[in-house]
Parts: structure tokens; sequence; C-alpha cells
């Protein structure tokens, strides 16, 4: 960004072709579109100046220092548009609220992945039976294409702004999450103005087709002690038809929910007399997980991993070496206590930090912490907070005190750390199914999607710097080979790397550079796909998500592979190498599956319940035309079971047809009918779920049959797409 009283009178422009234009330096993107054509700059909805989206209003030398600027402009053709028109939206959707209903608060308005939504608090309870009003609402504002205008104002001017419109919750924010910023951006748009940094499309009329949701309740910034608001959730697409794609997706994907058929299929459930977010196993989902953990275990021994178990819980020191406490203290458990107090001191520290204790507060505290042992009588109230705190660690940290296990790597690399090694040993594959834990808060819930207990299919490398690349190229076919075997080969590769300007990540420099390098390299020679996304890379080291498409078009992060030079650095792992010196191993870590409670949730929805041969929790279900064959139906029970197949027998004195409909409804893979031809000529009658009647065969050869399609893991079918929308917005994501 050129600096005022510096500024030049011209600019240079380069273009997506390569072409550098030169420009009066206050030139925007709407007047570099009107100088390529009248035609684009009619069809311009935002611009892309450098690596930020903007206004097509907004001069480019705001954007950025860099000549010549890189500029693209961008029409309804580009992916980033639709986050630019959905952001739009938004604000459209809180004007028309704000209309049909007075005495709104505004919030925040951000876009999610296949839409937007805004919190709002106003007197009046929302419900979808508002939503025909709003729209119309909506409507109106389309048509009269009102533009978006910018500006800005210092943070003075802004406030009194504010306060004069009655927008407290937009002054709060002012005064907190911007206190650093001198000044502030606007949106105009007629009597609507809100606090936001932008993008926006040029006018209200470039919105084509939109629908409001679903209404949810939030909390103001995120807080569940905080204002409690309601939250509008809408979606806009640049065409009726993308519109319609998608609902008709969303229609698809409530059919598809796997909280709805892990109930109707007796899968799994969540009580509350257990607790939010901790999954109880029903048998047959139950068998569906250990159906997949035996699966990939077989496949681990072949490729030269070595079973482990680690304990629930472990000592915060050792969370702290490894960085996962306090790094994500957030979205821990409270750690526990072997005395009394712990729980006390645990609060009192944190309050110090935060510079929100009085003193009246520390004396009350002092006396609580009295009644409960604890001793601490070098605690000076009129000292520092830093001595206050360094005072109560030192106690805290002659406690016993534990964690719910977060991560099983730090455990590992304490199993890693249990003997000596050499390079010949290396490199070591250590596995488990660990159980981890997660204090996800309780509105981010989502049946098996998002869970507070979770086990993930984990394992850990340690290998030499001259094997990174060998071992990590054998993890990503092992994730590829996993994915197969259920059929999801619709997938790319997120390489997730660290932001240079962020101080969240550990380790040197030169470690993260040979890391990041080693993972694009790999990648490359496998001729996998992948995007590149900066702040997305693990504190400890860059990683490879698997971005998998299910058969409906949702993508699901799943499988991930973590290359790691820090946590060895950390808990200072050696091996012996050739020259009979100490070296440092390099981490790898890896979970095809992800979670098995995530896995299996979104293997649900992919299947919509109907599961192939191999992973089907009953497999095969006999049916007796009439009491009269029970006898041979529980032989052809036997005969099946006897060959591996889980079966089971429906003998009640109903129709047959009766039987055939329950059994197509809890999704039985095949069904075996049987009577009195079948039992004169040991035959069964296949009934196939997906196909129908096959006809009778001999007993022997309907073993045979099915046992090859389990030996092959065959997927036969699953339901075609709905038709997906043209353009996504994928990673361009606004907020206010």
């Amino acid at each position: 960004m050129i600096a005022s009283g510096s500024a030049p009178s011209s600019i240079k422009v380069q273009l997506p072709d390569g072409s550098v234009k030169e420009f009066p330096a206050d030139v925007t993107p709407l007047a570099i579109a009107e100088s390529i054509s009248p035609r684009l700059a009619q069809a311009a909805i935002a611009a892309r100046v450098g690596e930020k989206v903007t206004d097509l209003k907004r001069p480019v030398s705001e954007t950025t220092d860099v000549q010549p600027v890189p500029v693209q402009i961008l029409t309804e053709k580009d992916a980033a548009s639709l986050g630019v028109l959905r952001h739009s939206c938004a604000h459209l959707m809180a004007r028309a609220i704000m209309r049909v209903f007075p005495g709104v608060q505004l919030a925040f308005g951000p876009t999610t992945g296949n839409g937007y939504y805004y919190d709002l608090d106003l007197p009046h309870k929302l419900s979808e039976d508002d939503f025909a009003r709003i729209e119309a609402e909506m409507q109106k504002l389309v048509e009269m294409a009102e533009p978006f205008e910018r500006f800005i104002t210092n943070r003075d001017e802004a406030l009194a702004m504010l306060e004069g419109m009655g927008q407290k919750l937009k002054c709060e924010h002012i005064q907190t999450g911007l206190a650093s910023e001198a000044t502030v951006s606007f949106y105009r748009q007629g009597e609507f103005v809100d606090l936001c940094r932008g993008p926006h499309i040029p006018d209200a009329g470039r919105i084509k087709a939109f629908r409001l949701l679903s209404v949810a309740g939030a909390y103001w910034k995120g807080d569940a002690s905080g204002q409690q608001l309601q939250r509008v959730y809408g979606t806009a697409w640049f065409s009726q038809k993308d519109l319609d794609a998608h609902l008709e997706q969303v229609n698809e994907a409530k059919r598809r929910d796997h909280r709805v058929l892990g109930k109707q299929l007796n899968l799994f459930s969540i009580s509350p007399e257990v607790g939010a977010g901790l999954c109880l196993w029903l048998p047959k989902g139950a068998t569906v997980r250990a159906l997949l953990e035996e699966f990939i275990k077989g496949e681990l021994l072949k490729r030269g991993y070595q079973p482990v178990y680690t304990p629930h819980i472990g000592r915060v020191e050792l969370y702290e070496t490894s960085g996962h406490f306090p790094y994500y203290r957030d979205s821990q458990f409270t750690p526990l206590y072997g005395h009394d107090g712990g729980q006390l001191v645990d609060f009192w520290i944190r309050k110090l930090q935060e510079g929100a204790i009085s003193e009246a507060d520390e004396k009350s505290l002092l006396a609580s912490a009295k009644i409960l042992g604890v001793e601490i009588p070098e605690y000076a109230v009129a000292g520092s907070s830093e001595a206050k705190i360094e005072v109560l660690r030192t106690w805290e940290k002659q406690q016993e005190r534990y964690l719910l296990k977060p991560m099983n790597c730090p455990h590992h690399a304490q199993i890693y750390k249990s003997m000596q090694r050499s390079y010949r040993d290396l490199p070591v594959r250590l596995a488990e199914f660990g159980t981890v834990y997660r204090h996800e808060q309780s509105g981010e819930l989502n049946g098996m999607l998002r869970v507070r207990g979770l086990t993930q299919d984990d394992a850990h490398l340690f290998c030499t710097p001259e094997q990174v690349e060998e071992e990590f190229r054998a993890t990503l076919q092992l994730v590829q080979f996993v994915l197969a075997s259920v059929g999801l080969e619709d997938y790319r590769v997120q390489l997730s790397l660290r932001d240079p300007k962020s101080d969240k990540y550990v380790g040197s420099e030169e470690n993260w550079q040979r890391a990041e390098a080693s993972l694009r390299s790999v990648l490359t020679e496998l001729n996998l796909p992948f995007t590149a996304r900066e702040g997305e890379a693990a504190f400890y080291g860059p990683k490879a998500d698997f971005m998998v498409k299910d058969c409906i078009g949702r993508e699901w992060q799943l499988g991930t592979v973590q290359l790691d030079y820090n946590l060895p650095e950390r808990f200072q792992l050696e091996y012996v190498g050739a020259d009979n010196q100490a070296h440092r191993p390099v981490m790898i870590h890896r979970a095809p599956f992800g979670s098995m409670e995530r896995f299996t949730g979104m293997l649900i929805e992919h299947f919509a319940g109907a599961f192939p041969l191999w992973l089907a929790p009953e497999q095969v279900r006999v049916l007796s035309i009439s009491d009269k064959f029970e006898g041979y139906a529980r032989e052809v029970e036997r005969e099946f079971r006897a060959a591996g197949f889980r079966v089971t027998t429906d003998l009640r004195g109903a129709k047959i047809n009766g039987k055939i409909r329950d059994a197509q409804i809890e999704l039985i893979p095949y069904m075996l009918v049987v009577g009195g031809k079948d039992q004169e000529n040991r035959t069964v009658s296949i009934r196939d779920r997906i196909e129908g009647d096959l006809g009778a065969v001999p007993l022997a050869e309907a073993i045979a049959r099915l046992q090859q399609e389990v030996s092959e893991k065959r997927i036969r079918s699953i339901a075609k797409p709905a038709p997906a929308p043209a353009t996504s917005n994928e990673g361009e994501n606004y907020a206010d």
C-alpha cells in the first residue's frame, strides 16, 4: 500500500495473461475491466488484487504495494465470486429482517461453505414461519439494485455513529475486537449501514437466487456465558438452477442424516445420562467399526506396524512438553488434580493471567484455599501478577495433575523413548486405536461427526531424515488404499502449511522448510492433486489432509498425514547412527480413517445406511415361507454362519412379502427365501437388496458367490448424486 504523500502518479498492473499495463495511481478494478472491454466490466463481480479479493471500486493501491500489481477481474464463472455474493446476501437478509422486525441488534454475518448466516438480537423469536415475509422483503431490495458503498472512518466517529444507530454489539466490538485499529470500514446500502471489512458485489441486483434455510440459537462471539442471539442461515447462488440443485442436495443430505439412520438401523446412540458428544456403539454399529478396525489392523501388520496401547489419561507435564497444553487449552477438558484445591488454583491462575481479579476476590480465594488445604504463605496480595502466578504454579507443580488424553502422539513418543534405538531399528511404526477427548462446545456437537470422545486409527512413525520421503509416500498410499476399499475415490489433498507471519508454530525455520519441501515433492511424484493452504498446519508441522467427496458431492476431511521435526526435539528422542553418535529421528503422524466415529458417520450418510456386503452388520437373512420349512431355514443359517457370514433367520408366521419388506427396510444386502422346492433340492432363492429376485441356486453356490463378493470388498451400488451446483465458494469465506 502506497504511503500518503509519496504516492506516484501511476501504477503498473499485471493481468492474468502476463501483460503489464500502466494506469493512474488511484485506478480501480472496475476501471481496469472497462479498459479491457465493456462486456467484462458489466460481468465483473469483484477482483483479486494480489492474494486478496476486493470490491470493484476500491483502488488497487489500497490493497498491496507490490508492483506490478497482479489483478484478476472475477465474474460469475470464478468460484471466489460466490463468497462475495453470499456475504452481500447476508447484509441484504439483515436489512430485510430490520425492516420486518424493528429493534434489531446486529452481530456478525459471515459466509459458510454453502451459504451464510447472520447473528442478530431482536425481541421477536424468529421461526421458519417468518421466512416468507423476510424473503419477500429481500426480493424487493434485490429489485431496487442499490449499490454497496464502502466508506472509512476513525474509531471515535464510528462509535458515535453506531451509538446513534443504537447498535450496542457493534460498539462493543469496536471497543474490544477492533481496539488496535485507528480506522474501520463500513458498507452502506440505502438506509442500511454495517461495520464490515467486505468485499461486496457492485449492487444487490446481482443476487439472482437465494433461500433462507433455518434459524438457531447462538452466543455473542461464541461465548456460552455471553449474550444469547438468534442465528439465521441462508444460501445464495448466481442462478435459480444452481439454487435448485443445491436445495435438492440439502434434501438428499437430510434423507441420509446419520443421526436419523443411526437410530432407525440401531447403529449408535448418544445418551444424556452418559454425556453429550459421547457415542454408545450399539451391536450393529460396533460390528461395522470392528470390521473396519480388523481390516486396517491386518493391513498394518503387512506393512510393518507394531500395535501398542496407551492409557486414557496422562500427566499435564507430558502435554506441556508436547505443546498441546496450553496451546489447545480451550478445547481440552479441565485437568484432574490429586489435591482438592487443584481446580481452585487452576482457576485462580487463569484469572490472574486475564487481569480479571479484584483484591476482594483474591482474599476470598485465599480463604477458600486455606479451607481446601492449599498452603501458599509466599502469596502476597500486594505483589505483581507475575509473582503471584509463580507462587501458584510452584504449588501446582508439586501436585499430581492429569489430563484426559487429547492426543496419542506424546504417549507414543514415550514408547519410542522407552528403549535405546539404533538406525538399524528405524523406521519404528507404532499403531493404536487410541481414544482421545476434546471438550467441544455443545452447540458444535453433531452426532458421530463432532464428538467429545473419539477413537483415532492413529500411528506414529519414527524414521531417519533419509527415510522421510519413502515413509511419507507409503502412508499416503495407505490412505488411498483405505479410501478405495469403501468406494471413496473422489478426493483432493489439502497441503496445510504454516503462516510465516504467525507465532503459533514451533520449531526452526530450517526444519519447517525441509518438511514442507518433502511433502510437496512426494505429492507431486504420486500425481496427487493438491491445494496449498497457509495457516492450516498443525503447530508442530505441515500436513496432508484428504478432502473426500461423498456420493452427493459433499466434502469431508478424513485421512491425514503429518510430518513433524519438532516433537522429537521437544521430547529429546534419539537413535544411534552409523557414526555411533546420537541423532534426532523425524516423526510422521498418520490416521487414514481420521476417527472411527467421524468415518463411520460419514459412511452411514455416503451409503444411506445400505452398507456393502463386506461391511453390513447383518449380511444375510433367511426367510422361511412357512413354519413347515423352519428346520431347513435353520440349516441354511448354520451353513452360512459356518462360512463366516453374519446371518439371521426370520421364522415369524408373517407372510413372505411382509418378511421381504421388513428386510428391505432394514437394508439387509441379501435375503434367502426357502420353501418346499428349496428344501427338496437344497437350494435357496436369492433376493438381492439392489436387483431384486435372482432365482434359486444351490446352497453351496450361493455361499461361494457371496464369499467372493466379500473377499473382493465389492461396492456394487451407491445412490447416484443429486446434480451438483455449478460453482462453490471453496476457500473464500468472508465475515463482518
